[in-house]
Protein backbone atom coordinates (compact mmCIF):
# COMPACT_ATOMS: atom_id res chain seq x y z
CA UNK A 1 0.00 0.00 0.00
CA UNK A 2 3.05 2.53 0.57
CA UNK A 3 4.26 1.63 -3.12
CA UNK A 4 1.13 2.71 -3.85
CA UNK A 5 0.64 5.90 -2.30
CA UNK A 6 4.43 6.88 -2.96
CA UNK A 7 3.49 6.11 -7.06
CA UNK A 8 0.35 9.05 -6.42
CA UNK A 9 2.54 11.08 -5.03
CA UNK A 10 5.29 11.19 -7.62
CA UNK A 11 2.73 10.75 -10.73
CA UNK A 12 0.86 13.71 -9.22
CA UNK A 13 4.40 15.69 -8.65
CA UNK A 14 5.49 14.84 -12.11
CA UNK A 15 2.21 16.58 -13.36
CA UNK A 16 2.46 19.51 -11.34
CA UNK A 17 5.80 19.92 -12.92
CA UNK A 18 4.50 19.77 -16.22
CA UNK A 19 2.48 22.69 -15.57
CA UNK A 20 4.85 25.13 -14.50
CA UNK A 21 5.35 27.66 -17.36
CA UNK A 22 8.84 29.53 -17.56
CA UNK A 23 7.88 31.64 -20.37
CA UNK A 24 8.01 35.39 -19.15
CA UNK A 25 4.93 37.01 -19.08
CA UNK A 26 3.56 39.07 -22.05
CA UNK A 27 4.15 43.06 -21.87
CA UNK A 28 1.29 44.93 -21.86
CA UNK A 29 -0.24 46.95 -24.77
CA UNK A 30 -0.53 50.67 -23.56
CA UNK A 31 -3.35 52.72 -23.41
CA UNK A 32 -3.97 55.32 -25.64
CA UNK A 33 -3.69 58.83 -23.70
CA UNK A 34 -3.05 62.32 -25.46
CA UNK A 35 -3.79 62.52 -29.40
CA UNK A 36 -4.25 59.12 -29.77
CA UNK A 37 -7.15 57.71 -30.99
CA UNK A 38 -8.34 55.20 -28.38
CA UNK A 39 -9.25 51.38 -29.46
CA UNK A 40 -13.07 49.76 -28.50
CA UNK A 41 -12.81 46.56 -26.30
CA UNK A 42 -16.49 45.60 -28.52
CA UNK A 43 -15.70 43.19 -31.60
CA UNK A 44 -16.65 44.40 -34.20
CA UNK A 45 -18.11 41.28 -35.85
CA UNK A 46 -21.43 41.57 -33.35
CA UNK A 47 -23.97 44.35 -34.04
CA UNK A 48 -24.13 47.16 -31.38
CA UNK A 49 -27.19 48.22 -30.10
CA UNK A 50 -27.78 51.84 -31.31
CA UNK A 51 -26.88 54.36 -28.53
CA UNK A 52 -30.34 56.26 -27.74
CA UNK A 53 -30.18 59.85 -25.94
CA UNK A 54 -34.09 59.23 -24.13
CA UNK A 55 -36.07 61.42 -23.03
CA UNK A 56 -37.29 60.94 -19.55
CA UNK A 57 -40.88 61.71 -17.74
CA UNK A 58 -41.24 65.24 -16.44
CA UNK A 59 -42.69 64.57 -13.07
CA UNK A 60 -43.24 68.13 -11.19
CA UNK A 61 -45.36 69.05 -8.04
CA UNK A 62 -47.59 72.35 -7.48
CA UNK A 63 -48.40 73.45 -4.24
CA UNK A 64 -51.32 74.88 -2.79
CA UNK A 65 -52.30 77.64 -0.16
CA UNK A 66 -54.91 76.20 3.05
CA UNK A 67 -58.54 75.61 1.37
CA UNK A 68 -57.59 77.05 -1.78
CA UNK A 69 -57.35 75.97 -6.04
CA UNK A 70 -55.84 79.32 -6.69
CA UNK A 71 -52.95 79.28 -8.57
CA UNK A 72 -49.91 80.85 -6.75
CA UNK A 73 -46.78 82.86 -8.65
CA UNK A 74 -44.52 80.03 -7.50
CA UNK A 75 -46.93 77.44 -8.73
CA UNK A 76 -47.52 79.52 -11.93
CA UNK A 77 -43.61 79.54 -12.15
CA UNK A 78 -43.28 75.71 -11.95
CA UNK A 79 -46.22 75.07 -14.75
CA UNK A 80 -44.52 77.73 -17.01
CA UNK A 81 -41.47 75.48 -16.52
CA UNK A 82 -43.90 72.44 -17.81
CA UNK A 83 -45.15 74.59 -20.89
CA UNK A 84 -41.51 75.19 -21.94
CA UNK A 85 -40.42 71.35 -21.85
CA UNK A 86 -39.19 69.17 -24.10
CA UNK A 87 -41.57 66.85 -23.18
CA UNK A 88 -44.92 68.91 -23.10
CA UNK A 89 -43.57 69.46 -26.88
CA UNK A 90 -43.46 65.63 -27.85
CA UNK A 91 -47.24 65.34 -27.52
CA UNK A 92 -47.96 62.64 -24.95
CA UNK A 93 -50.24 62.20 -22.35
CA UNK A 94 -50.57 64.63 -18.67
CA UNK A 95 -51.38 62.64 -15.84
CA UNK A 96 -52.47 65.54 -12.66
CA UNK A 97 -52.99 64.19 -9.67
CA UNK A 98 -54.75 66.28 -7.23
CA UNK A 99 -54.31 65.57 -3.32
CA UNK A 100 -55.45 67.28 -0.26
CA UNK A 101 -54.79 67.30 3.46
CA UNK A 102 -56.44 65.85 6.24
CA UNK A 103 -58.42 68.63 7.56
CA UNK A 104 -62.24 68.71 6.92
CA UNK A 105 -64.15 65.93 5.59
CA UNK A 106 -63.22 63.10 3.08
CA UNK A 107 -65.79 64.82 0.40
CA UNK A 108 -64.43 68.25 1.52
CA UNK A 109 -60.72 66.84 0.95
CA UNK A 110 -62.33 65.27 -2.40
CA UNK A 111 -63.87 68.36 -3.83
CA UNK A 112 -60.65 70.17 -3.10
CA UNK A 113 -58.06 67.54 -4.90
CA UNK A 114 -60.50 68.09 -7.53
CA UNK A 115 -60.55 71.49 -8.01
CA UNK A 116 -57.09 72.03 -7.67
CA UNK A 117 -56.30 69.20 -10.36
CA UNK A 118 -58.97 71.56 -12.51
CA UNK A 119 -57.00 74.76 -11.86
CA UNK A 120 -53.62 73.02 -13.23
CA UNK A 121 -55.83 71.70 -16.39
CA UNK A 122 -57.55 75.06 -17.38
CA UNK A 123 -54.32 76.81 -17.14
CA UNK A 124 -52.46 73.89 -19.62
CA UNK A 125 -55.64 73.89 -21.56
CA UNK A 126 -54.98 78.18 -21.34
CA UNK A 127 -51.45 77.36 -22.79
CA UNK A 128 -52.66 75.69 -25.68
CA UNK A 129 -52.15 71.88 -24.56
CA UNK A 130 -55.20 70.07 -25.96
CA UNK A 131 -57.26 68.78 -23.15
CA UNK A 132 -57.74 64.90 -24.43
CA UNK A 133 -54.66 64.85 -23.67
CA UNK A 134 -55.17 65.69 -19.26
CA UNK A 135 -56.49 62.64 -17.16
CA UNK A 136 -56.97 63.72 -13.62
CA UNK A 137 -56.82 61.47 -10.98
CA UNK A 138 -58.32 62.80 -7.11
CA UNK A 139 -57.16 61.52 -4.14
CA UNK A 140 -58.58 63.63 -0.91
CA UNK A 141 -56.22 63.19 1.74
CA UNK A 142 -54.95 59.65 0.57
CA UNK A 143 -51.27 59.49 -0.28
CA UNK A 144 -49.43 62.04 1.47
CA UNK A 145 -46.00 63.12 1.47
CA UNK A 146 -45.75 64.11 4.83
CA UNK A 147 -47.44 63.88 8.24
CA UNK A 148 -50.33 65.71 8.56
CA UNK A 149 -50.35 65.43 12.59
CA UNK A 150 -47.55 65.47 15.02
CA UNK A 151 -46.66 62.45 17.48
CA UNK A 152 -48.70 64.37 20.16
CA UNK A 153 -51.74 64.55 17.83
CA UNK A 154 -51.59 67.94 17.14
CA UNK A 155 -51.65 69.62 13.39
CA UNK A 156 -48.44 69.57 11.47
CA UNK A 157 -48.95 72.83 9.65
CA UNK A 158 -45.77 72.28 7.52
CA UNK A 159 -46.87 68.66 6.48
CA UNK A 160 -50.42 69.94 5.61
CA UNK A 161 -49.10 72.40 3.53
CA UNK A 162 -46.91 69.87 1.73
CA UNK A 163 -49.47 67.56 1.17
CA UNK A 164 -52.07 70.82 -0.65
CA UNK A 165 -50.85 69.48 -4.11
CA UNK A 166 -50.95 68.65 -8.00
CA UNK A 167 -48.53 65.86 -9.10
CA UNK A 168 -47.88 66.33 -12.69
CA UNK A 169 -46.55 63.66 -14.98
CA UNK A 170 -45.75 64.49 -18.76
CA UNK A 171 -45.44 60.94 -20.22
CA UNK A 172 -43.82 60.64 -23.40
CA UNK A 173 -46.05 59.60 -26.48
CA UNK A 174 -46.07 55.77 -27.36
CA UNK A 175 -46.74 54.25 -30.57
CA UNK A 176 -50.39 53.68 -29.40
CA UNK A 177 -50.86 57.69 -28.63
CA UNK A 178 -49.48 58.50 -32.16
CA UNK A 179 -52.26 56.02 -33.57
CA UNK A 180 -55.23 57.42 -31.58
CA UNK A 181 -54.06 61.39 -32.84
CA UNK A 182 -53.71 59.96 -36.16
CA UNK A 183 -57.67 58.22 -36.10
CA UNK A 184 -58.52 61.78 -34.12
CA UNK A 185 -56.86 64.05 -36.79
CA UNK A 186 -58.64 61.47 -39.91
CA UNK A 187 -62.14 61.66 -38.00
CA UNK A 188 -62.18 65.71 -37.92
CA UNK A 189 -61.24 66.12 -41.32
CA UNK A 190 -63.63 63.65 -42.29
CA UNK A 191 -66.00 65.80 -40.48
CA UNK A 192 -64.92 69.13 -42.03
CA UNK A 193 -65.16 67.71 -45.16
CA UNK A 194 -68.74 66.97 -44.75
Amino acid sequence: MNKTITAMIATGTLALAACSNDAPAPEPTPTPTGGETPVSILRPDVEQPPQIDEMMKLETRISFADGGSELSEEALAELATVRESPQLAEGGPIELRGHSDAGGSDDANMRASTARAEAVKEWLVEMGVAEDRITIIAFGEQNPVEPNALPDGSPNEKGRAANRRVDVTVRLPTKADAQKTDKTAATSDKAQAD
